[in-house]
């Protein structure tokens, strides 16, 4: 079955950066859209990024464009955030997506548990 298994959460100091990764098993993930999104305590999960199955394009939400950076790695199935200049409204749960279109996270068919941000003021 498919699996996504994010890592590389953590706490970090304003101003920081951390990079997640997502590694993705059971689908073949050099077909498909992939995207990040996050979720903090009592809001609904929000689109952060999203790229296409070639890489070749790219989307972000205003809230970090210019501050994080999506990329993908097909041949080792792995989905990536750099995340620098954090802020403390980051924090949150991150989660990463498969098989979805941009933004819609309606769209997305697999999900990954998550790992947690904590970005300290």
């Amino acid at each position: 079955q498919v699996q996504l298994v994010e890592s590389g959460g953590g706490l970090v100091q304003a101003g920081g950066s951390l990079k997640l990764s997502c590694a993705a098993s059971g689908l073949t993930f050099s077909s498909v859209n992939m995207g990040w999104f996050r979720q903090a305590p009592g809001k609904e999960r929000e689109f952060i990024a999203a790229i296409t199955w070639s890489g070749g394009s790219t989307y972000y939400a205003d809230s970090v464009k210019g501050r994080f950076t999506i990329s993908r790695d097909n041949a080792k199935n792995t989905l990536y955030v750099q995340m620098n200049s954090l802020k403390p409204e980051d924090t949150a749960v991150y989660y990463c997506a498969a098989g979805g279109y941009g933004s819609t996270l309606r769209t997305y068919n697999y999900w990954g548990q998550g790992t947690q941000v904590t970005v300290s003021s």
